[in-house]
């Protein structure tokens, strides 16, 4: 008797079916990514000289790297860190600023234009840490935009975006614009970040 040859499985549509599941997983997986943090960086100017600010308009927050806070050359717990940058921002010590509520403290700082909040962080700070100190700053300037928007408008300066950034606001948007631009001339952010 003669021997038969086993049966062939046939391989040709194989290539074909590994093709389509390859397809099929590359179309419905979804790849997350980091969105980061979102900061407009300024504009490159032409001036090479760095501007001079006064020692009393600079608001020193220093962030060591077993995440200790130095502000002012004073240890400062994370839970009072918006007031005291509040405080220092809304001083108002020169008199030019008309809005201010602040204490006019002559050895503070002069007014919103003029503050600068210096960040300096070492690198062995956490990220957490680091993100929630610049999270209480930036807070800082949002409740004094928040204020003024108040008392300009009768709205949150916070509400006014969202309201600028929503498609179904039915209200005028090119002042609702000049309204913010207004608050964020009269509370501008400076906000310097130096590591160590």
């Amino acid at each position: 008797m003669a021997k038969r040859a086993a049966p062939e499985v046939n391989a040709g549509s194989m290539a074909d079916i590994a093709f389509l599941l390859l397809i099929f997983f590359l179309v419905t997986t979804t790849i997350e990514t980091d969105s980061g943090l979102n900061r407009k960086l300024p504009p490159i100017e032409d001036n090479t000289e760095p501007p001079i600010i006064k020692q009393k308009n600079i608001f020193t927050v220093l962030l060591n790297g077993k995440d200790q806070l130095l502000v002012e050359e004073e240890i400062m717990e994370l839970k009072d860190l918006r007031k005291a940058a509040t405080e220092f921002l809304d001083n108002g010590g020169d008199g030019t600023c008309d809005y201010c509520k602040g204490k006019r403290n002559p050895d503070s700082s002069d007014n919103p234009d003029k503050a600068v909040i210096s960040l300096k962080n070492e690198r062995e700070t956490t990220y957490k840490t680091y993100i929630s100190v610049q999270n209480e700053l930036v807070a800082a300037y949002n409740d004094l935009r928040n204020i003024r928007a108040e008392a300009l408008y009768g709205k949150s300066f916070v509400e006014m975006e969202a309201n600028l950034n929503d498609v179904n606001w039915p209200g005028d948007k090119t002042r609702l614009k000049e309204q913010l631009e207004k608050i964020k001339i009269e509370y501008p952010q400076k906000l310097s970040e130096v590591q160590n």
